[in-house]
């Protein structure tokens, strides 16, 4: 009877602490609904990762031999080998985004770019806290706030600390309604934050120019940062899909089918990464801070570099609706609404947040691209 408890007197310490993650993960997913679809799956998969003599990682077991884990086969297979996972969700991302906002305003390009100068200066910080160039740069990614960029990049440089990196990838994405907010406050006067924005229409965007413009960016994006093609055409041709407007029922199964089922699967896989001896170390608190870092920083630039704006412009643009330039879509934008209808009910200015937000998608892949060409370039 004696195998009935040697699981129980096989767990470590380390192990119990990543039972409490998981549980935490799974609460944050049910009681707060964040992140529920992403969350859940990676906190019931830290659970079965690390119970001892798991059978979902691979293992030789005495009388048996070995014997292959399906999680660990999952991540092998769709991540660790060919990015499959992370590349087929930008084809979901893809066909849910609708870039007609940001093609009737084509400036806000510029606050996509600005609010992901957390990228840079958490690489920065990464290396000055003692992390390799990769692992820096994988780090680093987390400014992207958008999980599945993060995921591929931190694979692709082959980052040591993949677990930790997408935890707090996906956490901090879950926690834009306070980070932003707060960050906002904290460097905007109140009469910034009320400044009116006039509202816009965008549905008289030509049906050609939609159909043109995730061919064009592919090809540009690809040209100025190669090892971007895979980020950029798997999420432009999602979006080629939704806009083409003969592919209806491949483009309503790639936003919800396709999406939903391969996010389940990612969040499940990527728990494989979440195992106690790897994960419990002072590494994972430091990034853990600087992904927060990471998402401060991208805020604090898209709303300084909109202010910078404003030096220059008769007509002022609300500094807020340069923090919605981050990647988190939509999410971002209807924080940004929400707190403009805090200081002034009748400011509605979602368009322009939105437009915002769609180029901080575009921005994020663009910057993954570029810092691993740079990277991969330099190693």
């Amino acid at each position: 009877m004696e195998f009935l408890v040697e699981g129980f007197l096989a767990v470590s310490w380390k192990q119990l602490i990543m039972f409490a993650a998981g549980f935490c993960l799974i609460y944050l997913a049910i009681k707060k609904e964040y992140e529920p679809a992403l969350l859940l799956p990676m906190g019931f998969g830290a659970i079965l990762v690390n119970l001892p003599l798991s059978g979902v990682l691979n293992q030789v077991m005495p009388g048996v031999g070995e014997t292959h884990g399906i999680i660990q086969w999952m991540f092998e297979t769709g991540i660790a080998s060919s990015e499959l996972m992370p590349l087929l969700l930008f084809i979901g991302i893809g066909a849910m985004i609708d870039f007609s906002p940001l093609l009737s305003r084509p400036v806000y390009l510029l606050f996509g770019a600005s609010a992901h100068f957390g990228i840079f200066a958490t690489i920065t910080l990464s290396c000055l806290l003692g992390f390799s160039l990769k692992d820096a740069a994988a780090i680093g990614i987390i400014g992207a706030a958008d999980g599945p960029t993060t995921i591929l990049v931190s694979q692709v440089l082959r980052s040591a600390y993949l677990g930790p990196i997408a935890v707090a990838a996906y956490s901090y994405m879950s926690l834009v309604p306070i980070i932003q907010p707060l960050t906002i406050k904290l460097i905007t006067t109140k009469k910034e934050r009320m400044i009116r924005m006039e509202s816009v229409a965008s549905d008289d965007v030509p049906r050609i120019l939609k159909i043109l413009f995730p061919i064009g960016v592919t090809i540009l994006v690809g040209f100025i940062a190669p090892a971007a093609v895979a980020l950029i055409g798997f999420l432009m041709f999602g979006n080629l899909i939704r806009e083409c407007g003969v592919l209806g029922s491949l483009s309503e199964a790639a936003q919800k089918t396709l999406s939903n089922l391969i996010t389940l699967l990612l969040g499940i896989t990527i728990a494989f990464t979440l195992q106690a001896e790897a994960f419990i170390t002072m590494d994972t608190l430091k990034i853990l801070a600087l992904g927060l870092a990471a998402f401060i920083f991208d805020t604090v630039g898209g709303v300084l570099f909109t202010k910078m704006l404003n030096l220059f412009l008769k007509k002022k643009i609300n500094p807020m609706i340069g923090a919605a330039g981050i990647s988190a879509f939509p999410m971002s934008a209807r924080v940004i609404q929400k707190l403009a209808l805090q200081e002034d009910p009748s400011n509605i200015f979602l368009m322009h947040a939105v437009s915002a937000n769609v180029s901080g998608q575009i921005a994020s892949v663009a910057a993954s691209g570029l810092v691993l060409s740079l990277i991969l370039g330099y190693l």
